[in-house]
């Protein structure tokens, strides 16, 4: 079995919670999952391009937003939402299950995660308004101590400390906030045959 196969296994042994929308906005993400030549598990991750409308601006996060009137339901919108962002159709991919609805504290929102398998070299075309930068994370990388990092956010005259995982490509840059919660949430129910 390989270890797609296996984390579908997973994610579909265990108990998803859906949270109650309760007057909050709705988004979803996709996590899209591949399992590279040397056998790794890797995510998907964009860096946002700046913008001064988006909070998010600049920050390495999954691809997703907020749910339209127009969407069927939250899967649809990770789905519409990656093919705004990135320009692939994940009605063709390999939905492999969802994670919990995460509720951030502070903020007035729900996410819903949905967990794809895709191809490595599959064709993107990022919208450049919305998209910097892709690139593929290996998630056994969430356990490799000399990521772990804090960031420091400013936020209505207050500084907060937030954990989060160091990235270093060409650049050196920080995963934290929604993202490094849902990757945490997803490395926790990843059997420990497949890291």
């Amino acid at each position: 079995m390989c270890k797609i196969d296996q984390l579908e296994a997973a994610l579909t042994q265990r108990e998803v919670r859906i949270a109650a929308p309760m007057g909050r906005a709705h988004a979803a993400v996709a996590l899209m999952v591949t399992e590279g030549a040397d056998g790794d598990l890797n995510v998907l991750l964009i860096e946002r391009a700046t913008n001064e409308d988006d909070f998010w601006s600049g920050q390495i996060g999954l691809p997703g937003g907020r749910m339209e009137t127009s969407d069927n339901n939250s899967k649809h919108t990770a789905e519409r939402e990656v093919r705004e962002e990135l320009g692939v159709d994940l009605s063709c991919a390999r939905h492999l299950g969802r994670l919990s609805d995460l509720v951030p504290d502070g903020l007035n929102i729900i996410i819903s995660p949905f967990v794809y398998a895709v191809p490595e070299d599959m064709n993107m075309a990022p919208d450049r308004e919305e998209v910097a930068d892709i690139l593929w994370f290996p998630l056994e990388e969430l356990k490799n101590p000399r990521r772990c990092s804090n960031v420091m956010f400013h936020s209505h005259g207050r500084v907060k400390k937030f954990p989060s995982l160091l990235i270093k490509d060409e650049k050196e840059r920080h995963l934290w906030g929604i993202t490094y919660r849902l990757l945490r949430n997803l490395n926790k129910i990843i059997p420990k045959v497949l890291m």
